[in-house]
């Protein structure tokens, strides 16, 4: 099982650049950025962990920017958006990014993108939030198209793009592994239907991903196919950690705080370690 870590990269915490350094010398897999591009005011949107929304998630940076200087610095450590908003993205732009990365990484970028949970965000990019779901699908479907074709071209409710050209196209073949968020139902509905894998939560307030895993097992009997799983904020708890490897779960990913490297790296000494005996 692997090890990631996750951080709202801010302009008050342990530069990204130090922390995927950190990362890689301590043997872990992946590192992991969310993104917002701003926090409507208006604040129509309930946080989904519930409370008050934290600071963090109006100050955090840009993910592929911060993944491009990540990428220049390690040379091991896998790259990932945790996740992508891909319902308030253009996809022609967002395509040339994620190969742009994936080239500036010599093809360690992993793609998890999600819908959105913030209906104001979401409008002020045009986008419906009754809409976001299938907006998501067309755009990943329209991204595969111009990764994949010389010369692509894709037509679609949301989409639509006459034959054109773009490049870079990216290292890893046929695309970068494409690893969809959300919880089940929907969300494990929507990554068997058109993503690589399967990027939920483990806990929300109403559940825990470990007693859900049966009913994800039926849902991918249903869907004819089976998906690796990544479990996105896991328990800091290292006594927790070998029940998701014996679960089958393929990656766990561990959210620290934007603090400083005095804060975060003694935590990153005690995770390493229990990473590599459950590995």
């Amino acid at each position: 099982m692997h090890v990631g870590v996750a951080m709202f990269c801010t302009d008050y915490a342990m530069p990204p650049t130090e922390l995927a350094r950190a990362l890689e010398e301590r043997g872990f897999e992946s590192l992991w950025l969310p993104e917002h591009s701003h926090i409507p005011l208006s604040r129509l949107s309930p946080y989904p962990q519930g409370g008050e929304l934290p600071k963090k998630y109006y100050d955090v940076m840009d993910p592929f920017v911060v993944l491009g200087a990540a990428a220049a610095v390690t040379t091991r450590l896998k790259i990932a958006t945790g996740i992508c908003l891909v319902a308030q993205r253009d996809p022609i732009q967002t395509a040339k990014a994620v190969a742009t990365v994936d080239r500036l990484s010599a093809g360690r970028f992993l793609f998890g993108v999600g819908a959105g949970w913030n209906a104001d965000e979401l409008a002020d990019h045009g986008t419906k939030f009754s809409d976001r779901d299938k907006v998501m699908r067309e755009r990943i479907e329209a991204m595969r198209v111009i990764w994949t074709q010389t010369k692509p071209e894709y037509h679609g409710e949301f989409v639509d793009f006459g034959p054109m050209m773009t490049w870079p196209k990216p290292v890893q073949k046929p695309h970068p592994p494409v690893l969809v968020g959300g919880e089940i139902p929907h969300g494990a509905r929507r990554a068997l239907a058109y993503g690589d894998g399967w990027m939920p939560h483990a806990r929300r307030p109403t559940y825990r991903l470990l007693d859900r895993l049966a009913e994800y097992r039926a849902l991918e009997r249903a869907a004819g196919r089976t998906l690796p799983i990544t479990a996105f904020a896991v328990e800091h708890d290292t006594a927790v950690w070998p029940a998701y490897r014996d679960a089958g779960i393929e990656r766990i990913v561990l959210s620290v705080d934007p603090e400083t490297a005095e804060l975060i790296l003694p935590k990153l000494d005690s995770w390493a370690k229990a990473g590599a005996e459950v590995a």
